[in-house]
């Protein structure tokens, strides 16, 4: 024989083993079918239900090896005896559980046993739609007498005796953990379907008795029935995963609660819920994203939130009336105490008011009742920014009250020039610094208000017309006090104007106007400073301003003094340079602790007054030759306005004859203006340090002492 023959023969031995194998398999299946359909019926009709649960699955098991042989009769008549066993099965456990918990009389017929739990697991192995009959039928039976007992027209139907509802099903699960815990599979979570069901039916019926008698609910009630529904939610978060709200065979995978990164919710408390049992005792912070029962119940009294609504704009209406009256009783803060410049207290009672309002309403509903109540805050931010800060600001008089030239010539002291009197200083700063309070504040109101709302709603979360309020109220007290110190040195430089400097024989100490000037700032400021501190920012915009308005201001003064003699000048030179000291000082003036004056405004200070002293020197300049005056003007100046040189040349005296010749000089003189540029020429200059210009200033002294 060749290896040919003798592989082919191997071959066919191989495939003959393999067949053989296979038969014999299939026949043993086959008789395990058989004896398996056999016993599966004979221990059906005894109800061996233990038994049946193991067998029924392995019979369905070993006929899924004879799917390809349902051709054969006996087979297929095999198969369907089994269909048929199912059937039965399904049928008749279906009914053990109907005889053992009737629909109509007490459920105690028949109770739970060991043949019920069995049937449950055969159950498993049935068609699914026996489990979930089975299910259904004994939680309905379970909850027949809460349905009874909390009718519509009962009274505990009503909000107030809700806590029965809870205290109900709590019995209920606890009395079933204890009777039937062991009859039903683990993983039906047959306790967690139970309070669901329970859950589903009170939402349902607390609506329709909320519907039918809407007239009678009331703010405190809704509250008290929210809080207490709420704390059922939460005790259910406790001890269920939720799996089956989704009506899925899951395994219970409880989640570990999220910590709290939002500061509003520190500290914070419900109602008092010591009514509550066990995990209730406790009110429970509100985490909605955490809990899967959130809602479940309490949806239902989002349709009455108006109410809530309604209630909060009623108590915030009375409080910002009540602001006002106090307000009024209390006066502005005493000057001299801890009171002064500080936050109005009645700022704060209003923000924690909103605080509790958001947290609380956040509870009921992240919905439009949060869109509503962002509204109702809206209003009475604007209503506090009118009626508390603004509506208490100073009113400025129209009657200065100022100095006369008289009194500031005899150097006297003056203090009425002051429109505001301490007490008033201290209220704007107060008002400011509440101001700044409420934009900060209303900012992270905003930002909480967006996180606890829905996120499709984000966008109609919007406070910026709030926060604009308070920051015309913050723009308004700085320009407020700004105008007091610049109206009480109003009459200084209106003096100084008027002063006769050409008739001025010698160089003295400062002239009286300045005195009255540094007296006014020395009177102010540090008032301002003290009640400013924790809103440092907010002085140095106060400094700043009333530079911007006091240095442009006396320049407008310095050009009405004319004519001005070369000792008028020096003079002048002197006192500018003295008030340039001042203002340089402005910010620390008065204070034990001195502190750098911000670069921004000792800019501002230096280039303001440098121009104040420049116009002098050049007034102090000989005007002729002409040419080299002119030169010297644009140098020291850098201005090509003809009008502010005709100014300059008014100080010095000059008839307009001899003013016409220099002005056509100027604007031949003025250098050509960049390519592209509109208007005047553009010119420059370095402004010189503040160590040059006290060099400056020595050698001018030293220059006067010679010649006194």
């Amino acid at each position: 024989m060749g290896v040919k023959e003798i592989t082919r023969d191997i071959k066919q031995l191989d495939h003959a083993k393999r067949h053989l194998t296979t038969s014999i398999t299939t026949l043993n299946h086959l008789h395990m079918l058989a004896g398996g359909v056999d016993s599966l019926e004979a221990m059906t009709r005894k109800r061996q239900y233990g038994e049946v649960a193991n067998l029924l699955q392995g019979v369905v098991n070993v006929l899924e090896h004879f799917h390809k042989y349902m051709g054969i009769p006996q087979i297929r008549q095999l198969s369907e005896r089994v269909k048929a066993a199912q059937s039965e099965l399904g049928t008749q456990i279906l009914a053990d559980f109907e005889e053992a918990f009737p629909a109509q009389g007490s459920k105690r017929a028949g109770g739970p046993s060991n043949v019920l739990r069995d049937a449950c697991l055969v159950a498993n192995v049935l068609d699914p739609r026996i489990k979930q009959e089975i299910i259904k039928k004994f939680i309905r039976q379970h909850l027949s007498e809460y349905m009874v007992l909390f009718q519509e027209n009962q009274d505990v139907a009503w909000l107030d005796k809700i806590d029965r509802r809870y205290a109900w099903i709590k019995r209920q699960l606890v009395d079933y953990e204890e009777k039937y815990g062991r009859m039903f599979p683990e993983e039906w979570c047959m306790t967690e379907r139970i309070a669901v069901e329970f859950c589903h039916i009170t939402r349902t019926e607390l609506a329709k008795v909320m519907r039918t008698r809407a007239k009678e609910i009331e703010v405190k009630l809704l509250l008290f029935a929210i809080q207490r529904t709420t704390n059922f939610e939460g005790l259910l978060a406790k001890r269920f995963s939720g799996c089956t709200l989704t009506d899925g065979p899951g395994v219970k995978k409880p989640e570990p609660p999220l910590e709290s990164t939002n500061p509003f919710l520190e500290g914070e408390v419900g109602d008092d819920g010591s009514e509550m049992e066990e995990d209730l005792d406790r009110p429970k912070k509100h985490k909605a994203p955490d809990n899967p029962f959130h809602g479940i119940i309490s949806k239902c009294f989002e349709p009455h939130l108006y109410v809530y609504i309604e209630s909060q704009d009623k108590n915030l209406g009375e409080m910002i009336d009540r602001f006002v009256s106090d307000f009024r009783a209390q006066g502005p803060p005493r000057v001299g105490t801890e009171d002064g410049g500080a936050v109005l207290p009645s700022c704060a009672d209003l923000f924690v008011y909103y605080k509790k309002c958001m947290v609380q309403c956040s509870q009921l509903s992240t919905g439009e009742p949060m869109i509503a109540l962002t509204t109702i805050f809206q209003k009475y931010l604007r209503e506090y920014a009118w009626k508390i800060l603004s509506g208490n600001l100073p009113k400025t008089s129209s009657n200065s009250g100022g100095l006369t030239i008289k009194s500031l010539l005899q150097e006297k002291e003056g203090s009425e020039a002051a429109k505001f009197n301490v007490e008033e200083l201290c209220l704007i700063c107060s008002i400011l610094s509440t101001a700044e309070y409420c934009l900060a504040t209303t900012q992270q109101l905003e930002e909480k208000l967006k996180e606890k709302v829905d996120k499709t709603l984000v966008e109609r979360i919007n406070l910026t017309g709030e926060m604009d309020t308070f920051s015309n109220v913050i723009s308004n007290s700085i320009q407020l006090l700004v105008q007091d110190l610049d109206a009480a040195c109003d009459p200084a430089l209106t003096a100084m104007s008027k002063m006769p400097w050409q008739s001025v024989e010698h160089v003295g100490d400062q002239s009286p106007y300045v005195t009255s000037v540094i007296m006014h700032i020395k009177q102010n400021v540090p008032i301002i400073r003290e009640n400013l501190a924790s809103t440092r920012k907010y002085f140095t915009q106060f400094c700043i301003k009333f530079t911007n308005s006091f240095i442009p201001k006396f320049i407008n003064h310095l050009f009405r003094c004319k004519p001005i003699s070369m000792v008028g000048a020096e003079q002048l030179l002197l006192d500018t340079h003295s008030l340039k000291t001042v203002l340089l000082d402005l910010p620390s003036i008065g204070s034990q602790v001195v502190r750098k004056a911000p670069a921004s405004y000792t800019k501002i200070v230096v280039k303001g007054m440098t121009r104040a002293e420049m116009i002098l020197k050049v007034v102090m300049a000989p005007h002729e030759p002409t040419v080299v005056f002119v030169d010297n003007y644009i140098k020291l100046l850098a201005d090509g306005n003809p009008e502010t040189f005709q100014k300059t040349l008014d100080m010095k005296g000059l008839k307009r004859s001899e003013q016409s010749s220099m002005l056509e000089l100027f604007r031949q003189r003025l250098p050509a203006p960049p390519s592209g540029a509109d208007g005047g020429p553009s010119l420059s200059f370095s402004t010189p340090t503040p160590e040059q210009e006290n060099s400056r200033i020595r050698k001018l002294e030293k220059l006067i002492k010679k010649r006194l």
